[in-house]
């Protein structure tokens, strides 16, 4: 078995992906173009409305909030920069501290540092991969205290301005249990659910359950606008103040250019939502495609002995990066040298985030199930193949 480092189920696992995915190299996750990205690239170009003012943009947004359910999307370059500025309208600012987790994607910290904030790291849950509510309400019973309307880490004495957990690998945390942790103590949150288009709890979007969340179109993401991001929110105020500020702080006039603040020019290019306004239009596609895939992986896994990640009850998965589980270090790195030395690119978890220089001197709980899943989880290729989108197609 692969947790025992076993050769022939590796080999056996290499040509599962090599029946799914077609012969090496195979990638981890590579975009697919099948609808109408060309055709929307040219009449863009035709419109001369290539850069961030134009039709897609709009409609891109409002492909994205009908989707999820939420009453306002507003486009940004990337999702990083909607991380930034979906934090900065919640009202963090500099000399906060931000609560996140440290097993995930560098983006996550470094949009709480670009305000001058500094993240606190609680615990994940085995299951989810994804901030666990149970260290994050043991983090704040034992390391903070009210000040009127805030709750102040007691070590520091910063204001707890945020909470920023991440739907990992699109796999939905324990966002409601979190949501109702934030409402008690009085801490505004902010949902990362840049992996997680296509994921619900219940009947709920990822991303419904914070003031505010942000997506990523990033080339690896599920659908894609080459670089892009999106804020997601139903509070109007909220995305008004979010849209001025990604489009510079510009303050509309036929004319003249006052711009009456400090802005950020994060808006995200005509070009680029015309990508996106034809990627949504195949996603419940995509979304079935991906289902199968992870059926197939599941099957394997459990014929082989192996640990596939599933989401958790109640919940449902975009599976955007399909994981596995190994036994420990040693066994993913084997597992890790043997598939990529044939062609087939696998990958582990992030580095934790405390480990990084940048983050070193950031308070954490100790993160133990963190470092467990580090040593453990290995992501497999989770691609939509194009003969299986020409498939479902017809």
């Amino acid at each position: 078995m692969i947790i025992d480092n076993d050769t022939e189920t590796t080999a056996a696992l290499i040509k599962l992906v090599g029946d799914i995915f077609g012969p090496a190299p195979t990638p981890l996750h590579r975009p697919v173009f099948e609808g109408n990205e060309r055709a929307y690239l040219v009449d863009t170009i035709d419109s001369n409305f290539v850069s961030s003012v134009g039709a897609r943009v709009t409609e891109f947004e409002d492909r994205i909030a009908e989707f999820t359910g939420c009453a306002r999307a507003i486009a940004t370059m990337n999702g990083t920069a909607a991380l930034h500025m979906a934090q900065l309208v919640a009202g963090v600012r500099a000399g906060d501290e931000v609560i996140s987790q440290a097993l995930t994607f560098v983006a996550t910290c470094n949009a709480i540092s670009y305000i001058g904030a500094r993240p606190v790291f609680v615990d994940v849950d085995r299951d989810t991969m994804s901030m666990s509510p149970a260290a994050l309400r043991r983090w704040l019973k034992e390391n903070t205290r009210r000040d009127g309307a805030d709750t102040v880490n007691r070590r520091t004495g910063a204001r707890i301005a945020a909470c920023v957990p991440m739907h990992t690998f699109g796999l939905p945390g324990r966002i409601a249990e979190i949501a109702d942790i934030c409402d008690e103590f009085g801490i505004t949150l902010v949902e990362d659910a840049a992996e997680s288009l296509g994921s619900y709890v219940g009947p709920r979007h990822t991303g419904k359950f914070g003031k505010l969340a942000t997506l990523s179109f990033n080339g690896n993401k599920i659908i894609t606008t080459g670089g892009g991001g999106m804020i997601v929110t139903d509070d109007h105020a909220l995305a008004d103040r979010a849209k001025h500020l990604t489009t510079t702080a510009k303050v509309p006039h036929a004319w003249e250019f006052v711009h009456d603040e400090v802005g950020y020019n994060y808006r995200l290019p005509n070009l680029n939502a015309a990508l996106g306004c034809a990627q949504m239009e195949k996603l419940p596609a995509m979304l079935t495609i991906k289902a199968d895939i992870a059926a197939r992986y599941r099957a394997f896994c459990a014929e082989h002995g192996l640990h596939f990640v599933d989401p958790i009850d109640g919940t449902t998965a975009n599976f955007w990066l399909n994981a596995v589980r190994l036994k420990d270090r040693n066994a993913r790195d084997t597992f890790l040298e043997y598939t990529n030395a044939r062609g087939v690119m696998t990958r582990p978890i992030w580095a934790l985030m405390c480990d990084l220089k940048a983050f070193a001197d950031c308070q954490t709980d100790g993160l133990e199930t963190s470092r467990w899943l580090a040593d453990r989880i290995v992501n497999l290729p989770s691609s939509v193949p194009e003969s299986e989108f020409h498939r479902l197609a017809t």
